[in-house]
């Protein structure tokens, strides 16, 4: 069974759809360099743009992009909530999770079973919220009227670690793969959240929680993005802070983007539009951009 959404089927995004890299405002490069570097096992992709691509292999993930001077975001205020890392194996999710902890165990914030996935979180240096994640497989999640089953199950961290935490894993950490599996972001309502995210961008909305939160995705994953109101209900516009600087969204085609770009001049959003990517800006100022994934 797939998710469902408000919009028509070709208006939504295609199910090839993927996340790139997520570019954070960084006030001191050296602290969060040495994080994302020690702390979750990222290694150097490119140094370019002013700043530094982060990733796993040639993948870039993070993109920490310096903006001395600028404040940290106050907690109610728009903006990320976390930017999700996803491994393909428990083992490679433990060993990072160790890694974390380890280097900072203060920043370790909770776990969770979600059913559809095992998460683990944290909190960088400047507040940016990190989640690391593991998907159960796809056949194990449950669907319900067009909404995928998700719940917040304890998830003992130590017990984890005793469990999938090898002494290969441990070893191989920076040689295992990870993605950008999806950004969680804070809103002001989310009302407006689906009426840009679902009936614009073109999203499926796969779960909501009491009028709090929604998510939504392309493709029947469990989600891409979500968007909440539990600390920032009723804000407004995001001013020029750190944190979160761009969040990345990979169609496979430069047709996919085409029937984006016509969806959001329909909708009166601003757009620059190079034909192969797109840079726009949700209600809250979170800047997006939509490229053709590369198949280099």
């Amino acid at each position: 069974m797939t998710s469902t959404s408000t919009a028509s089927s070709q208006d939504q995004l295609s199910s090839d759809l993927s996340m790139g890299t997520v570019m954070l405002k960084v006030g001191d490069m050296a602290v969060m360099s040495t994080y994302y570097r020690q702390a979750l096992g990222l290694t150097t992709v490119a140094e370019a743009d002013g700043g530094l691509y982060l990733g796993r292999g040639t993948t870039p993930l993070v993109h920490l992009a310096p903006a001395p001077g600028l404040r940290v975001p106050g907690r109610g205020e728009a903006g990320p909530f976390h930017t999700a890392l996803l491994f393909e194996d428990q083992g490679a999710l433990a060993a990072t999770v160790a890694s974390a902890a380890k280097f900072e165990p203060r920043a370790f914030v909770g776990s969770a079973d979600h059913l559809v996935s095992e998460a683990f979180y944290f909190t960088d240096p400047e507040g940016n919220g990190i989640e690391l994640y593991y998907d159960r497989p796809r056949e194990a999640w449950q669907w319900d009227d067009g909404s995928v089953v998700m719940d917040s199950l304890a998830l003992p961290p130590q017990q984890y670690l005793q469990d999938h935490l090898l002494e290969a894993e441990a070893a191989g950490q920076r040689q295992a793969d990870a993605a950008v599996g999806h950004v969680h972001l804070q809103v002001g309502d989310v009302q407006t959240a689906k009426q840009c995210y679902v009936e614009t961008l073109g999203f499926a909305q796969t779960a909501g929680w009491h009028g709090q939160a929604l998510f939504v995705s392309a493709g029947g994953y469990h989600h891409h993005m979500a968007m909440n109101v539990w600390n920032s209900r009723g804000a407004g516009p995001r001013k020029d802070t750190l944190g979160l600087g761009e969040v990345l969204i990979q169609l496979p085609g430069r047709d996919d983007v085409g029937a984006l770009s016509e969806r959001l001049d329909s909708a009166g959003v601003a757009v620059a539009n190079t034909g192969a990517e797109l840079l726009f800006e949700d209600p809250w100022r979170n800047r997006i951009r939509v490229s053709v994934e590369s198949t280099a």
